[in-house]
């Protein structure tokens, strides 16, 4: 009885999956581009960049300086009006974009890559691995998440955003690695991961360069879905006061105007114009959320009407 060699496909499946591999992000960018939730969060997310990383071009002020009238009202020379320690209000607004928008991405790529490397390692090992992966996963989906961030920062109050972020990605990665466990669970049978494997290619090259790559509308809704989580959560934290009150953020500012009765001393946007940023980023990232979750699950995009005159 004769020995069956399993050969590697030959070069045109190969090349086959060389362009379907190289078109994949040509067609999420057209996607996205034709998507209108998608361009309006872009806007928005692009503004906040912007404000992020050059804060002195909109608001030249220090934040921190005390060195104005104490709760004036809105003008020109302060467009939101000042604080009841004489800080203007925009400066604070406009440079706490910067600590917000820094957890929030830091947060969504941490918690992304734990939800990929334990989600899809447990779906392609299968067996003891998949099972004691998925259990771990459990535990973490069925904890209470709220209430455990506030003990482990009422604990570690003075560790500052490094703390933060850390509990934030403990507490934020299980719900993504099970979607992606499952997603990965129905290409694991896939005639290209099968291509791959005869070709003699290793495990982590499969996953990394097979796996992943077809993968890439849910991982980037797993980031934006936990990057608005962090956005959100940290706000407040930092509302209850377990953050560091001297840094500046949009939490922090709502910490230091409900402290200081802003609203009922008659400085209404010391307490309001944190929460609209705060709403106004989580918008951005909920749009993107929505279209990215639209562009995976044709089942979601909305249908639209065929313009022109009906024939009868």
């Amino acid at each position: 009885m004769g020995t069956v060699t399993l050969r590697p496909p030959p070069a045109r499946v190969q090349e086959a999956v060389a362009r379907l591999r190289a078109g994949t992000v040509g067609n999420l960018a057209r996607a996205l581009a034709g998507n209108r939730k998608a361009l309006v969060g872009s806007a928005m997310l692009a503004f906040f960049a912007f404000c992020a990383l050059f804060p002195g071009v909109l608001a030249a002020d220090d934040p921190n300086a005390e060195i104005y009238a104490r709760g004036a009202a809105p003008s020109a020379a302060h467009l939101l009006g000042t604080t009841s320690y004489g800080q203007d209000v925009f400066s604070q607004l406009i440079w706490g974009t910067r600590q917000s928008l820094v957890i929030a991405v830091v947060v969504g790529g941490l918690a992304t890559v734990l939800s990929v490397a334990i989600g899809v390692t447990a779906a392609y090992l299968g067996g003891i691995a998949d099972d004691v992966l998925s259990l771990f996963t459990d535990v973490f989906l069925v904890i209470p998440a709220f209430p455990l961030i506030v003990v482990i920062a009422a604990y570690s109050k003075n560790g500052g955003d490094t703390i933060l972020i850390a509990v934030l990605v403990a507490t934020g990665w299980s719900y993504g690695a099970r979607q992606l466990r499952s997603q990965a669970l129905s290409l694991r049978s896939r005639d290209f991961l099968v291509a791959a494997k005869l070709r003699g290619e290793r495990r982590w090259r499969i996953v990394v360069f097979e796996i992943l790559p077809t993968m890439t509308s849910l991982i980037v809704a797993n980031f934006l879905g936990a990057a608005l989580y962090a956005v959100l959560a940290a706000a407040g934290l930092q509302f209850i006061g377990l953050g560091n009150p001297s840094s500046m953020s949009w939490g922090t500012m709502l910490y230091w105007a409900e402290n200081n009765e802003a609203l009922q001393a008659g400085m209404p946007l010391w307490a309001v114009m944190p929460g609209v940023a705060i709403a106004m980023l989580g918008g951005a990232f909920s749009l993107l959320n929505f279209a990215f979750d639209e562009i995976g699950n044709p089942a979601l995009r909305p249908v639209r009407r065929a313009r022109g005159r009906r024939h009868p």
